[in-house]
């Protein structure tokens, strides 16, 4: 009798429930599965501890939960072509199973370097999808239907246990420091596909209620969010599961705020594929800008005292420096806050997004290179089909934190300072600064950068650079690649008359789908 051995390869996609690599392997004699701690991730400039560690605390559940299944879980450090050749070397598996992914770019590369040593050993690799991103797309018409199918699809539910190809009992994991990491020093959601679904569960019942109304404000976000942002980037839920969930809770609530509220969430799981479609489709841009005509634009003018205050949370803005506080504290910040950090990065200190991209994505528990890249360009101005968005970082405090609660429990300088003062405390005497215990440029600093001009001096670039022949002729090219079918912009059938310029970034394949045409 020929043995079908099947090896299970998880990478981003950390459960049990809704896996179509677990289901198929039920079909063979005996599987084993396989999660890689690779160099190339650890050593990648969006890597960070805290992401690390949160994927070492779902393992350990995970490998728990396959056991009781009857399928080991080897848990093993390398680069994934070695460590993929030394287990055929020693349990030698007939099939790898696995998702499909859209990371970034050492991640496709690595893949690239898979689907070759799989093809030189003869050993079938099957993809399966989980999520809405869809390989090899030609056209963006017609896009949000092959969605809806996907999400309404049957859940992959494992209807059996395993023939364990190897013993389940396995070595401990690694720990951070067996690692060569650091601890992080992170508050950070409690990981695993348990947690996951409670988080679920707790939004869908009681946390949403609030969802539309506590988006913006940092504070209210907090619980009213859904917060399942980490376990979608992990895959400790499916995106199918989630949305399968809300259509549920929405079609079962006799409360018609609660079902509007939802209602809300679930247009915004169709917005989470969307933005990994554009990666997907176009991998250069986590490298290089949506619009090639914003080449030039920031790249020269790069302050790193200005670049240093912002990551440490010190431009003497208050609501800026208590979202960054807040952030590197805790891995989480609702998406008006992340989208005014980018923005006042972006305009007011006139940074690249590639560097305060990469700075974000290691404080990001829920990095997702899809959503993140393309959202750091959205927010900077350089797709060149999105509406230009500047926030006030002094209008964001008074609109989002009022009372000064968020800003005084992250910003402990300013805890005495007086309410009328606190998202611009430049402005207090030096009497009231001493009554305060708050010396701005001592205590606190001063801003930074003159919020007027600095707005006044992007506005005029932008829109300047924006109302060009060359900058109107390539948004219709962007769009008809990338952009939503519903925003209104048609394409404009014209082709670029100068040739793109060149960068120093490295060079990345036209779209993640060649890897398997």
């Amino acid at each position: 009798m020929i043995t079908r051995r099947a090896l299970v390869w998880f990478k981003r996609d950390l459960r049990v429930h809704d896996h179509a690599p677990l289901v198929a392997a039920l079909a063979h004699t005996d599987a084993l599965a396989l999660f890689i701690i690779e160099p190339e991730w650890l050593h990648s400039p969006e890597c960070d501890a805290s992401h690390v560690d949160f994927a070492l605390q779902c393992l350990a559940e995970l490998r728990i939960a396959l056991a009781q299944r009857g399928m080991p879980l080897l848990v093993r450090v390398g680069s994934a072509v070695p460590v993929l050749a030394q287990l055929h070397s020693e349990v030698v598996f007939t099939q790898l199973l696995s998702h499909e992914e859209t990371g970034t770019g050492w991640s496709y590369q690595r893949d690239l370097q898979v689907a070759a040593w799989c093809k030189s050993a003869d050993i079938p690799w099957q993809e399966f999808t989980q999520t809405g991103v869809v390989r090899r797309l030609r056209s963006r018409s017609g896009w949000a239907q092959r969605w809806q199918a996907r999400m309404d699809a049957p859940l992959q539910l494992l209807d059996g246990g395993f023939s364990p190809a190897v013993a389940l009992e396995q070595p401990e994991l690694p720990t951070l420091a067996d690692l060569g990491m650091e601890r992080h020093g992170k508050a950070l959601q409690a990981a695993g596909e348990k947690a996951a679904r409670r988080t679920l569960k707790s939004f869908l019942q009681v946390r949403g209620y609030d969802y539309r109304k506590s988006l913006s404000s940092p504070l209210t976000a907090e619980d009213g969010c859904s917060r399942l942002s980490p376990h979608l980037a992990f895959g400790t839920l499916s995106m199918r599961t989630v949305h399968q969930a809300t259509e549920v809770a929405i079609a079962n609530t006799p409360d018609r705020e609660m079902a509007y509220a939802l209602r809300g969430f679930a247009g915004r799981l169709r917005w989470h594929c969307h933005f990994m479609q554009k990666l997907e489709d176009e991998p250069d841009i986590e490298f290089h800008n949506f619009a090639r005509v914003c080449d030039g634009l920031r790249e020269n003018d790069f302050n790193d005292d200005y670049f240093a205050a912002w990551c440490e949370g010190r431009t003497g803005y208050p609501m800026v420096d208590a979202c960054m506080r807040s952030l590197i504290a805790t891995g989480w910040l609702n998406f008006r806050m992340r989208a005014m950090l980018v923005s006042f990065a972006s305009y007011h200190l006139w940074l690249h997004w590639r560097p305060t991209g990469l700075f974000l994505a290691r404080q990001f528990l829920d990095y997702e290179p899809g959503i993140h890249w393309s959202q750091m360009q959205m927010q900077s101005g350089t797709t060149g089909i999105n509406t230009l968005r500047m926030y006030s970082p002094t209008k964001q405090a008074q609109d989002q934190d009022p009372e000064g609660l968020f800003i005084r429990r992250w910003v402990p300088e300013l805890a005495r300072v007086p309410l009328p003062y606190l998202a611009t405390p430049w402005k207090m005497d030096i009497s009231v600064q001493r009554m305060a215990g708050c010396i701005i440029g001592v205590d606190y600093p001063a801003p930074i950068v003159d919020d007027k001009l600095a707005m006044k001096a992007a506005k005029d670039r932008m829109y300047g650079l924006r109302k060009t022949q060359e900058a109107r002729e390539e948004a219709g090219e962007v769009q008809a690649k990338h952009g939503s079918r519903k925003s209104g912009l048609p394409p404009t059938g014209q082709r670029r008359k100068t040739p793109r310029r060149k960068s120093d970034a490295p060079a990345t394949p036209s779209s993640q789908g060649d890897l398997f045409a």
